[in-house]
């Protein structure tokens, strides 16, 4: 029961990151194309990735702390599920080009931010 009070309470920290980074991109650069998500998505990969070298390799990372950054935190700041509807909104509107730069930008980006992550905490942690 621990452990699910951790993960719940990283959750909600995660959940108002994502929403506060959201605002601010909406009012960066408008609604046309969905730079929120996007820009959460990548950088929760690139976290998930360190935290998840970073836990295998460090004794101050105990698994309490481990389980509430991951599934915690970054469970409820990564928006895959928001990427999904997204694209389909895209595609509905008749933007393919967009739905496709979306969907190759966030699997592309996403998986070199996450290698990116897991080397500079190997590197770091060991």
């Amino acid at each position: 029961m621990k452990n699910l009070l951790w993960v719940c309470v990283g959750g909600a920290a995660g959940s108002g990151a994502r929403y506060l980074i959201g605002l601010w991109t909406v009012e960066q650069f408008g609604k046309a194309f969905p730079w929120g998500t996007l820009a959460v998505n990548v950088a929760g990969c690139l976290l998930l990735g360190a935290l998840m070298r970073a836990g295998e390799k460090s004794a101050w990372m105990s698994p309490v702390v481990l389980l509430a950054l991951t599934a915690g935190v970054m469970g409820g700041f990564t928006t895959y599920s928001s990427f999904n509807f997204e694209v389909f909104r895209l595609l509905q509107d008749g933007q393919a080009r967009s739905a496709i730069a979306y969907v190759a930008l966030t699997l592309g980006g996403g998986f070199l931010a996450g290698a990116t992550g897991y080397g500079v905490a190997r590197a770091v942690v060991g």
